[in-house]
């Protein structure tokens, strides 16, 4: 949980009920958003979010796929057909999550040159 403290700084508690810990820190990883960003466009099955998704392993989205399953953001149909064909779509808690994270995108789409020139400064003076 996050508390103000006496000089008006929050303190970041190692507890399942920080927010930022226990919920944030799960949808921000390396893979998480693209695969929401994927479902956006409607349901998908595994073979086609992973050829959208250049450069994640079959492990790595077996295992975000089932992270946010457990989560409430994602739900996996299996449909009783020759061959089995499952799909994943977001449930409206995922639908929910996306809209914020969409202005995030937004505003790293926007400020994209700010940070890496910023990136370029920092390194150029780190150097040597």
């Amino acid at each position: 949980m996050v508390k103000a403290t006496k000089t008006e700084r929050r303190v970041f508690y190692n507890t399942q009920d920080c927010p930022v810990r226990n919920v944030v820190a799960q949808i921000g990883d390396k893979w998480s958003l693209l695969i929401l960003f994927a479902l956006v466009d409607g349901p998908d099955r595994f073979n086609d979010l992973k050829s959208r998704i250049e450069g994640i392993s079959q492990r790595m989205l077996t295992q975000t796929l089932r992270d946010l399953e457990r989560e409430g953001y994602v739900n996996r149909t299996v449909y009783p057909e020759v061959p089995v064909r499952v799909e994943y779509a977001l449930t409206d808690l995922g639908k929910q999550v996306v809209k914020p994270l969409y202005e995030l995108v937004q505003w790293a789409e926007n400020h994209k040159p700010n940070i890496e020139q910023a990136r370029a400064e920092y390194d150029s003076k780190t150097k040597g």
